[in-house]
């Protein structure tokens, strides 16, 4: 029974919770985060102590840091060795803190990411600048506690004699916390905090008089004053950070981009190489090479240009895609009063003022101390000399050390600590001359004490020691600052050149969706011929254009592609192309029924739709520009089972002519439709009966004549001229253009606008095709069927017809 009783029996949730809180506690407190006052973390704190415990310092040798690191783990910081070390060599880096706390000699590790020498390797000594962070510890300026085996005592923090949190910054990860703090100028810093002492009611913005921002140890451009201000207002904000870039020219008309600063905690050698896979996998156009040229005069990186290359636009476009511009976010969290917290400006530095106030008192009381204990006992050695020889008969006569010390006590009213100097005293000090020195001593002792009596008694005196002491810093330290500050956030505009070769090539798209791009080299090489397709498919549109130019796809179900050229498929002119739902989700039974392709979204042009109910839509092209295009868009919105049969381009004043399947034609102009929203439905463009449907809508120019051919599915061809018809207004039922039989009537297929030279494609349900020239036949009037083409009982009746595409150069030279 006894033995059972030595467990509890706990629910998990209460023990982890415990236990994990306890843990939580510990790294916020003791590991992960920097202290307020001296802006160190626990283990940078140990290092520092125990190198200047074991007089490491930066005016006596080198030493091995192997021993350092024994030393803390030994004493200070019971963790592996490696932890130590780590945060010593950082401590060495120069690249990542403002002002190295530790002197290294040999490999401290490199801004590539390579990793120190072993500590059996280095060695290592404090900087100048530590002492100022240790000096006078001994004068008990800060509290200590036992070390964790009790053994020997470790401070809590350090009298940080200058504002160490804000000029060397902090980064760290804890539970719950994380902290970022940068790295900033001293010299800012300390006019900052005399500002502070001075005015402590500043704003922020008068303190950005003094202080500018971080100043990173690599330099770099800070772009964003807004974010700065913010993060000093509130302890959280956020600046862009890039490294400093200058545009070189070389000869023969050609550039180079040479970086020489890179932002804050990039790794060089990461960057090198993402830049250098741009340049591989053609992301960008124009690299020639990237080369890292950094020796130890100084960083440099060389993007070298190809000739005439859009060196701004590569620059732009290597800011935006690589680490050579970065976003740096301020989360100034660190440990005041013993808690996290996330701190602003005026809160980092109150919290270093009051820590130097605590330190400067705690100071003078230990010198006031001393000054006081050493006066009493000059003023009795000054007694003594002046009744030397009496006070020598005394010593003579007695027995011993403490008798002699007794009798002076009883007879001259000296106290203990007079008679044990007394005592003590050398014979060579009972010189006559040493009395004047001691006189002088207790003068000038009498004015110390005074003085530090001011410090301690008058808030000011105490708050001017500490301005000097930051004056006298500065001297020392300041340093030109070497990051540059920018009000605004520049907007990187990349043109689509920078990114794609600028090429002329033929793209093909087949009514089914197989759209490919192809060389100009492929096409010439099959001389157009060979055109693979699938049976029943049909190609739609043949263009030469650009790979910067953008492919409108406009589909039987009212969306629309968004498809830049240089995206598409580059696949021989004898090979099959690639399906569009490879590249974006579109629907099985979804057909292309227009393809067009566009430079300028810019330009006065608007997009006209035509739907087999009987709708048209007018909108603006403008409207069709798309920033995110993974999926089919809106085109036009559409109702029920309704379809679109035909898409056109037009300037705003073309006519349009439409034909059901019942054999009417309607025309007027395009004026009528009003123009409307990318996502809308449109308007009524042709009146029908039940049964009735639209097979066509077409445009032209106001001033053409253009030949207007039907094809019926009892294979019938006819040609009709435009004076034919009259032009009347939108949404009328339009006139006969079919001679109406009582058993099996023509139905309309499909309508044609053709010109001469253009060859119309008929289509039988057996697949079998007849190509006609519309311009074979004589012009009909409205009022006849037209002329047999295919015979229906062999071949089947006609199911659909198509222009034949024609090899297209849809941009004149001069807007190329």
């Amino acid at each position: 029974m006894a033995e059972t009783e030595k467990f509890l029996d706990l629910p998990l949730e209460e023990v982890i919770g415990d236990r994990f809180g306890r843990y939580s506690k510990y790294i916020i407190q003791e590991r992960a985060l920097p202290d307020a006052r001296d802006g160190l973390k626990p283990v940078q704190r140990r290092i520092l102590y125990a190198m200047h415990q074991e007089k490491n310092t930066h005016d006596k040798n080198f030493r091995k840091s192997a021993k350092t690191v024994g030393t803390v783990i030994g004493n200070f910081h019971p963790h592996g060795d490696t932890s130590v070390y780590d945060a010593m060599v950082r401590l060495s880096q120069g690249w990542k803190v403002r002002k190295n706390l530790v002197e290294m000699h040999g490999n401290n590790g490199s801004v590539d990411g390579d990793p120190p020498a072993a500590m059996r390797y280095t060695e290592a000594r404090l900087s100048s600048i530590s002492s100022e962070l240790l000096r006078d510890i001994e004068k008990e300026t800060v509290d200590f506690i036992p070390n964790f085996d009790d053994t020997i005592y470790e401070p809590v923090v350090l009298p940080a004699k200058f504002p160490n949190l804000l000029v060397n910054g902090s980064t760290g990860i804890s539970a719950g916390y994380a902290t970022d703090i940068p790295p900033h100028n001293i010299g800012e810093v300390i006019d900052a905090v005399i500002k502070k002492i001075e005015k402590p009611t500043a704003t922020v913005d008068e303190l950005m008089q003094h202080i500018k921002g971080p100043d990173f140890p690599t330099g770099g451009i800070i772009q964003g004053l807004d974010g700065i201000k913010k993060a000093y207002e509130t302890g959280k904000g956020k600046v862009i950070l890039r490294g400093r870039a200058e545009i070189e020219s070389l000869r023969g008309s050609k550039q180079q981009i040479v970086i020489d600063e890179i932002p804050y905690e990039v790794n060089k050698a990461n960057l090198v190489k993402k830049m250098d896979e741009l340049r591989i996998d053609r992301k960008v156009e124009g690299i020639a090479e990237v080369r890292d040229e950094t020796d130890r005069t100084g960083l440099r990186i060389v993007v070298e240009l190809k000739k005439d290359a859009n060196s701004e636009g590569v620059l732009n476009y290597l800011y935006k895609n690589t680490d050579l511009q970065v976003t740096y976010h301020f989360n100034m969290v660190a440990i005041k009063d013993k808690t996290p917290t996330l701190l602003n400006l005026h809160q980092i530095m109150d919290a270093y003022i009051s820590h130097q106030k605590e330190v400067v008192t705690r100071q003078s009381k230990y010198d006031l101390k001393k000054a006081r204990a050493r006066a009493h006992i000059v003023e009795g050695l000054i007694k003594a000399i002046s009744i030397l020889d009496e006070v020598i008969a005394t010593i003579r006569a007695s027995k011993d050390k403490q008798d002699a010390k007794n009798r002076l006590i009883a007879s001259y009213d000296f106290t203990e600590e007079q008679a044990e100097a007394i005592v003590t005293l050398q014979l060579y000090r009972l010189t006559n001359t040493d009395i004047t020195s001691l006189e002088k001593e207790a003068d000038e002792l009498r004015k110390r004490i005074a003085y530090l009596e001011d410090i301690l008694g008058n808030e000011m005196k105490l708050l001017k020691v500490i301005k000097d002491d930051l004056k006298k810093m500065k001297k020392q330290y300041n340093d030109d600052r070497r990051t540059k500050i920018e009000d605004e956030i520049e907007e990187l505009k990349i043109n689509l050149e920078v990114t794609v070769a600028s090429e002329d090539i033929v793209v093909t798209v087949t009514r089914d969706g197989y759209v490919k791009r192809t060389s100009l080299r492929s096409y010439a090489a099959s001389n157009g011929k060979d055109f693979a397709i699938k049976d029943g498919d049909h190609l739609l549109r043949l263009y030469e254009i650009n790979t910067t130019d953008k492919l409108l796809l406009f589909t039987n179900k009212g969306n629309y592609i968004y498809l830049p050229v240089h995206e598409m498929p580059d696949i021989r002119w004898k090979d099959l192309g690639q399906h569009l739902a490879n590249l974006v989700p579109i629907d099985k039974d979804e057909k292309l029924v227009e393809a067009y392709p566009v430079r300028d979204f810019k330009t006065d042009e608007y997009l006209l739709f035509f739907t087999k109910n009987g709708m048209v839509k007018k909108s603006e092209l403008s409207l069709y520009e798309a920033q995110r295009y993974s999926k089919p868009l809106v085109a036009v919105k559409l109702k029920g089972d309704d379809e679109v049969t035909n898409v056109f381009i037009t300037k705003g004043h073309s006519d349009i002519f439409l034909a059901s399947n019942t054999g009417y034609g309607l025309w007027y102009h395009e004026s009528e439709v009003n123009a409307v929203g990318q996502r809308a439905a449109g308007v009524k463009a042709m009146t029908l009966k039940d049964g009735e449907h639209v097979v066509g809508g077409q445009v032209f120019d106001d001033l053409s004549d253009p030949s207007i051919v039907i094809i019926t599915h009892r294979g019938a061809v006819k040609r009709m001229r435009l004076k034919e018809f009259e032009q009347t207004s939108r949404a009328k039922r339009g006139v006969v253009m079919l001679r109406e039989l009582k058993s099996n009537p023509h139905r309309l297929i499909n309508m044609h606008l053709t010109e001469s030279g253009q060859e119309v494609v008929i289509m039988t349900e057996k697949e079998t095709t007849e190509t006609i020239n519309p311009m074979d036949y004589k012009a009909n009037d409205r009022y006849s069927n037209g002329s047999y083409v295919v015979d229906t009982d062999q071949s089947g009746t006609v199911i659909e017809s198509w222009i034949q595409p024609v090899y297209e150069k849809p941009y004149t030279e001069e807007e190329n």
